[in-house]
């Protein structure tokens, strides 16, 4: 079992809103959902029960039949699992929560009861054929799990320097050029991997990146899998599949008929939500008129769309052959490779913001007497500040979208930060700094936001 911080979210829970809330774990497939709550009823709780719906046993199930009256229920469900319940001292897990619509509904009965703690699990979760016709309960408690982050990769493969990393921050000085070529190639190791714990198991035992690269396309062809059973057409896993493609083409907008090759129907956007809703995708939304306010500005028609796991997101740039070649993992690491990957890196990052709480925005817009657009990749807050954030593959020479961009709107922009490859450094008040430093920054922004 990983080290997750999902953890840490579960003691939050159990210490302030059990038992009067369940815990929600939601996120996409093979995030490590289930494991987190196992392993937390574990060491948490004297005794409990999961309940896979995805896997359930006949006599467990229909337990499940009559939950009217919790006395023979809890009777029943301890019998069918042989596992004793103590009042207070036990959780009952219903792992995969959303192939039971009846199962979701009972929480609120459940946890009026008051005898036990709840803890669900879900993906897939808002999906209208996993809701329709009950009523979903108020008391739960969300808890957003994410693909590993790069703290939570370390930890994993046993690489104490994250602290440290987090002391160069606040040097605000130069790394020096060879440890941060050094702490770069660390970083795209994780880029490679990703944050799915099955893919960091398989690095931490030793496998070769073909291995690896096999574990996350067993991972995506499961995601397909489950957009043909939630859409018979294929149009969701085309929306999906298209995702790379569209952010290589340097366009300042996602395109559902691009992906679908067809005019677009509202079925399609359906579909499109759906997506959404399986967080196996980021959106990240165009701010028309940027302030303080960013979710009060957003266009939600005009948005880009990024992978959830960016070690998903570089089997899919490389899904050109059957098997992803070592070599081009070898060049990966060594920054060798010769298309441009910045969309890559954008992805990198797209993941990290998420995985600080924060929604993803970005800004584009016309130049003047042209029909190009100037734009920045991400825009985050600090208290009435907007810090715009660009993303560089390599190097840090142009950054003018950045310049105009804290010119138009300077009312707004506090710090203007450019993300690349290269060391901390400056260029008069655009301030350059190594991507594997952004979740230090956000840190920062965060506690001058408290």
């Amino acid at each position: 079992m990983f080290k997750r911080k999902a953890l840490d979210e579960l003691k939050k829970w159990k210490e302030k809103k059990a038992p009067e809330y369940s815990a929600l774990l939601e996120g996409a497939r093979r995030v490590g959902k289930s494991t987190i709550a196992e392993e937390f009823a574990k060491s948490e709780y004297r005794s409990y029960i999961k309940v896979d719906f995805s896997n359930i046993p006949k006599k467990v199930l229909e337990v499940f039949d009559d939950i009217a009256d919790p006395d023979v229920f809890f009777l029943r469900l301890q019998a069918a699992t042989n596992t004793t319940l103590y009042k207070r001292e036990s959780v009952i897990i219903f792992d995969e929560i959303q192939l039971n619509p009846q199962a979701r509904q009972a929480i609120k009965h459940l946890v009026a009861d008051g005898r036990y703690d709840y803890i669900e699990t879900g993906s897939l979760i808002s999906i209208k054929k996993n809701i329709q016709g009950i009523v979903i309960p108020s008391e739960e408690y969300r808890i957003q799990v994410y693909p590993m982050d790069y703290e939570e990769f370390m930890w994993a493969i046993g690489n104490d320097t994250y602290d440290v990393l987090r002391n160069l921050y606040e040097l605000k000085k130069p790394v020096g050029n060879s440890l941060n070529r050094k702490l770069m190639r660390d970083f795209r190791i994780y880029m490679a991997v990703g944050g799915m714990p099955q893919a960091v198991k398989a690095y931490v035992e030793g496998k070769n990146f073909t291995d690896i690269d096999e574990v996350k396309r067993g991972i995506l062809a499961l995601y397909k899998d489950d957009f043909k059973r939630v859409d018979g057409s294929g149009l969701i896993g085309q929306m999906f599949e298209s995702i790379p493609s569209q952010l290589a083409t340097d366009k300042k907008r996602y395109v559902i008929s691009n992906a679908t090759e067809k005019k677009l129907v509202d079925k399609d956007l359906e579909r499109f939500s759906d997506l959404l809703d399986s967080k196996t995708v980021l959106p990240c939304y165009n701010i028309s008129n940027p302030s303080i306010l960013l979710s009060q500005t957003r266009d939600s028609d005009v948005f880009k769309l990024y992978l959830s796991d960016t070690g998903l997101f570089t089997t899919m740039i490389f899904n050109t052959a059957l098997d992803t070649d070592e070599n081009i993992y070898a060049k990966l690491l060594s920054d060798s490779l010769p298309a441009d990957l910045g969309y890559l890196y954008e992805n990198a990052v797209a993941q990290m913001i998420t995985a600080a709480g924060r929604p993803l925005y970005y800004h584009t817009w016309e130049k003047e007497k042209s029909t190009h657009y100037y734009e920045v990749d991400f825009i985050v807050t600090s208290r009435t500040k907007l810090i715009p954030l660009e993303v560089k593959s390599s190097g840090t020479g142009a950054h003018k979208s950045i310049n105009a961009f804290s010119e138009k709107y300077s009312q707004y922009v506090g710090e203007k930060i450019l993300l690349s490859q290269k060391d901390v450094g400056k260029d008069q008040t655009l301030k350059f700094y190594p991507i594997y430093m952004l979740p230090f920054i956000l840190e920062e922004i965060k506690t001058q936001r408290s």
